[in-house]
């Protein structure tokens, strides 16, 4: 009955490729102008017949096989809470402790521990492992998840038995600007002290939320300025003379009774203004190596008192708020490869992918600076660096100069990066909605005030992003960028597209072009938008030599081998065994980031899943009457030169999930996944 069953599924296939043919054809020519790929006649196939729309329903498989698509079931925070809670006390969920050492009385919570010790239920339900070997075999030491590590069959000492002792220290030894626990609880506490932000927004204005605080506070800093013109030495640099001492004790005083309620650093929208106390300032930077110290808020200046230590020591080699330009870290981006930082699949295991394929630059995922403040743990892994991102950046993103330039200076202090962006072309409601990304476009005032309270504040070089404008037809950037120079940015990086458009129609290359020439020597212009080849990239090039190089990003996530046919001047027709090694690498990068336990590969299914829901638009060199490919056409449905290739080409997440079960074995019952991003969404009339 099977077989039989099969040979009418495929007669009705060859059949329906016969009518494929026997339809008029269209000329490239023509395809190309409808954003179609013209894909060789040959390769066409009928498209799918599927039961309503994939990108609206959610593809649920389980072990037994595809199921029907269902509606996701949405639930309450609490709902989803006390399922976290009693998922945490089954048996699967062993106390990671206990699962390194192999022993129950190794954990130093003992019965309060909120995971299970029962070693002996672990094991009867552990799923079996999983083809392959542990992805830290190749390191110093045991595997650092033990019994838990779903390649536990392969953790052999030399007598053939499995070692559990754990390894001393993090397992990821390859990756920096790890979370602090004791940063974490002076940011939950809001005890956190940020002196260079504090004195910044001083110098600026910026501290005070009146006006009348704010241009006092510019008076007497130009005032003490001009009686301390003594001491500035000829790089216009202040210099640290015997008589500073009660300055610096009186301007940590100042910074302490002028410092905003700390509860405000945690709301992304600010509360109603209100008066603050005039205090004569003494804005005198302080020196190197600096413990603050806190005085009693009722006592002036003058008055001494009882001092508390506080424990965060300024850390800072320069003897004055305004760094000469010499003395600011200098970066190139000039004909480098840079990946743009994206947002879900930019993760740390997918940039490893690119570094390999020939990226100079990368950058990591935007990071909201309310939830950084906060000392949210989910939000500072965005901020984590592998060792092979030898040119690195971050990303962070917020609405107001205060909450971003005491993130950065949170993020010079704790974390080793070459760059700072701040993101001011979001388009995302979310954020837009709180005054950031696009929204700043419509306030280039406070634009200028975030960038310049960034920049005085770290000696990291300071970049930016932005799009032409909020409003389709109304672009902004170009009256502004021929003063952006006197900011204080490094780079700026123009997306060429409104926040309207989001990612609909190409982009506007010819006013990038008119941008990059009107900007100043001493701020850099990166262009982004379609680039999907190396033609498109020596056509931006040699088109406009102002330009210091084009960000790839959707490009990058289509084929990450983007970067290899740059540096090698070629169109690449890549085979479905070579894009498969690609993905393998990813999974065995994203194991040793996530983990190689239930919970870790689980995590990497889900993100490359989301990885092939773009991987899935490329058509093969070999395949096209017409190249390049260009970003916006949509691939036909296709036959592959063989099935992986077929398969690769799938648009269903069906069969995204039989790719990830290739690589991480069956998916766990009832498994859901929808992909997170619809990229080429036009925003509704009233938004403009």
């Amino acid at each position: 009955m099977e077989d039989s069953e099969g040979l009418d599924s495929t007669s009705k296939d060859v059949a329906a490729a016969e009518a494929v043919l026997t339809v008029p054809a269209q000329s490239a020519e023509e395809l190309v102008a409808k954003s179609i790929a013209p894909v060789k006649r040959e390769y066409l196939r009928p498209p799918p017949v599927r039961n309503g729309d994939n990108k609206a329903e959610e593809k649920v498989v389980s072990n037994d096989g595809p199921s029907a698509p269902i509606l996701k079931e949405k639930k309450s925070k609490r709902q989803l809470k006390r399922e976290r809670r009693e998922e945490q006390k089954s048996a699967l969920h062993i106390c990671p402790a206990v699962a390194k050492s192999g022993e129950a009385s190794s954990c130093a919570y003992n019965e309060n521990c909120r995971f299970s010790h029962d070693l002996e239920a672990f094991k009867a339900q552990k799923p079996d492992d999983l083809d392959g070997t542990c992805p830290f075999l190749s390191r110093e030491g045991p595997c650092p998840y033990g019994l838990a590590c779903r390649f536990a069959g392969t953790h052999k000492d030399d007598n053939g038995e499995v070692a559990n002792r754990t390894i001393n220290g993090d397992n990821r030894n390859n990756e920096m600007n790890m979370l602090i626990k004791d940063v974490q609880k002076l940011l939950w506490k809001n005890k956190m002290k940020f002196p260079k932000a504090d004195a910044a927004l001083t110098l600026l204005g910026l501290q005070g939320n009146g006006k009348k605080n704010r241009t006092g506070n510019n008076d007497i800093a130009d005032q003490i300025v001009a009686n301390d013109s003594e001491n500035v030495n000829g790089n216009g640099c202040c210099t640290a003379t015997a008589d500073s001492s009660n300055n610096l004790d009186c301007y940590a005083q100042v910074l302490e009774e002028a410092k905003p309620d700390e509860a405000d650093v945690a709301d992304e929208v600010r509360p109603p203004k209100r008066t603050k106390p005039s205090v004569e300032t003494c804005p005198v930077p302080p020196t190197d190596g600096l413990i603050l110290l806190e005085k009693d808020m009722d006592k002036s200046c003058k008055q001494s008192g009882p001092e508390t230590i506080i424990e965060n020591i300024v850390e800072d080699n320069d003897k004055c708020l305004n760094l000469h330009p010499r003395e600011k870290k200098i970066i190139d981006f000039r004909d480098k490869l840079y990946l743009a930082p994206l947002t879900t699949v930019g993760n740390l295991p997918y940039r490893r992918v690119c570094k390999v394929l020939g990226a100079d630059v990368t950058c990591g995922e935007m990071a909201m600076c309310t939830n950084l403040l906060q000392g949210q743990a989910s939000e500072w892994a965005l901020l984590r660096r592998h060792s092979s991102e030898d040119f690195f950046g971050v990303q962070i993103c917020g609405a107001y100069p205060d909450t971003v330039a005491r993130t950065v200076e949170l993020i010079e202090q704790h974390c080793t990066v070459d760059f700072i962006d701040i993101n001011m072309g979001c388009p995302i409601d979310i954020v837009v909605n709180k005054g950031a990304g696009s929204a700043l476009l419509t306030k280039p005032m406070r634009m200028k005030s975030v960038v310049e309270a960034s920049s005085k504040t770290v000696s990291t070089p300071i970049t930016f992003k932005v799009r032409m404008g909020y409003f389709e037809g109304k672009n902004r950037i170009d009256s502004l960028i021929a003063n952006m120079g006197d900011w204080g940015g490094s780079a700026i990086t123009i997306h060429g597209r409104t926040r309207q458009q989001r990612y609909s129609k190409l982009a506007d290359w010819d006013y990038i072009y008119q941008c990059a020439r009107a900007a100043p020597s001493n701020l850099q212009v990166v262009g982004n938008g379609d680039v999907f080849s190396y033609m498109d990239w020596n056509t931006h090039k040699s088109d406009c030599p102002e330009l210091s190089t084009c960000m790839i990003a959707r490009g990058a996530l289509v084929k990450p081998w983007i970067f290899t046919e740059i540096k090698e001047q070629r169109h690449w027709d890549i085979s479905s065994g070579e894009r498969f090694n690609i993905l393998k690498d990813y999974v065995r990068f994203g194991l040793e980031h996530w983990g190689s336990d239930s919970k870790g590969v689980e995590t990497t299914r889900h993100f490359l899943l989301e990885w092939l829901s773009y991987t899935c638009r490329y058509v093969p060199v070999g395949l096209l009457d017409v190249i390049p490919q260009r970003i916006n056409w949509r691939p036909p449905s296709y036959y592959g030169r063989d099935d992986l290739e077929t398969l690769m080409a799938s648009d269903s997440a069906a069969d995204w999930i039989r790719i990830s079960e290739m690589l991480l074995g069956k998916v766990p019952s009832g498994f859901t996944f929808s992909p997170k991003h619809k990229s080429n969404a036009y925003d509704r009339a009233e938004n403009g």
